[in-house]
């Protein structure tokens, strides 16, 4: 199994260090980026609500502010997707996770699909962000999940994620080995939905996983640095 020592970079490197919790108050949002600039995590994400708190926070720092977009369902449509990143884009987050629109995917609606995608990324690209599609794993076949990673390839995402969190099921290390081998050369994956310890973190990223979205961010780090 892979250890701490292992890795190609510090595992802070790794962290998204994320609150997304719909009753997060604002001290909660201050405290959270506060601790991720303490330990120097890759990122924060918050809903876009608190983009413009935590850029303020994390000003000076390299801390990354990651926010949301038609989350959780995936379900707005791409004119909306469009306006909410570009929103955020504008009051300080430098990356974006989207929802994929689930029912379109399931649909057969697969021209659809990847132009939501595909708009969303020219949006983000243009801004100098990424891109982040999260799949929601849960909801699909393995056909359905490579078909996902392909038509996230051809939309332009920089990254596929596995899941927001409140859906049905988490991450998992066959789902990001199937990712992994799905997508192209250039692009990542973020793993994402209950992780919460250290050794889940690592059999993540042994799997292929180049992000790790927890909620678990600062005690996962502190625990490996005692190590």
């Amino acid at each position: 199994m892979l250890s701490v020592s292992d890795l190609s970079q510090p595992l802070e490197r790794y962290i998204e260090h994320t609150l997304l919790k719909p009753d997060a108050t604002e001290a909660q949002i201050i405290a959270h980026c506060r601790e991720a600039a303490e330990l120097g995590l890759l990122a924060v994400c918050v809903s876009p609500a608190w983009v413009s708190t935590a850029a303020q926070v994390l000003r000076g720092t390299s801390v990354l502010v990651d926010t949301t977009c038609g989350f959780p369902l995936g379900s707005e449509t791409t004119t909306i997707k469009v306006a909410e990143a570009i929103n955020s884009l504008r009051l300080g987050a430098g990356e974006i996770d989207m929802v994929m629109n689930i029912g379109a995917l399931k649909s057969g609606l697969y021209d659809w699909v990847q132009q939501d995608m595909a708009q969303v990324a020219m949006a983000c690209h243009a801004r100098g962000a990424k891109l982040k599609v999260i799949l929601e794993m849960g909801y699909l076949s393995d056909a359905e999940k490579v078909n996902a990673c392909e038509l996230a390839a051809d939309a332009g995402v920089d990254f596929v994620k596995t899941a927001t969190g409140f859906g049905p099921g988490g991450a998992t290390i066959a789902d990001v080995e199937l990712m992994r081998r799905s997508i192209r050369p250039g692009m990542g994956v973020k793993a994402a939905g209950g992780i919460r310890d250290l050794a889940t973190a690592l059999a993540m990223i042994e799997a292929g996983a180049d992000r790790i979205g927890t909620s678990a961010g600062a005690s996962i780090v502190r625990l490996a640095r005692e190590l």
